[in-house]
């Protein structure tokens, strides 16, 4: 099946953590968050997703990560227009 492009806006510090994640699993850009988006399609039920996602949580590292990354998100503020990033 061909790929179709698409654009999306994302904060700088979710790009920079979607572009560590997929370098650590030695993909690009566009494979990873590809890969994610199925996962998430593919999810049988909401049910499954809530317990994946609190399992997810209850990983204390996972908790503090996200909590630090919800504060400097805050801190930052919204930051409209930044420009587009090529792969």
């Amino acid at each position: 099946m061909a790929a179709k492009k698409i654009a999306i806006s994302l904060p700088p510090l979710t790009l920079k953590q979607i572009d560590q994640a997929a370098r650590e699993t030695g993909e690009s850009r566009s494979g990873f968050i590809a890969r994610i988006c199925m996962l998430a399609a593919m999810a049988k039920s909401d049910r499954e997703i809530r317990r994946k996602i609190n399992e997810l949580y209850a990983d204390p590292e996972v908790a503090r990560e996200q909590v630090e990354t919800s504060e400097a998100m805050l801190r930052a503020g919204h930051t409209a227009g930044t420009e587009w990033e090529e792969e």
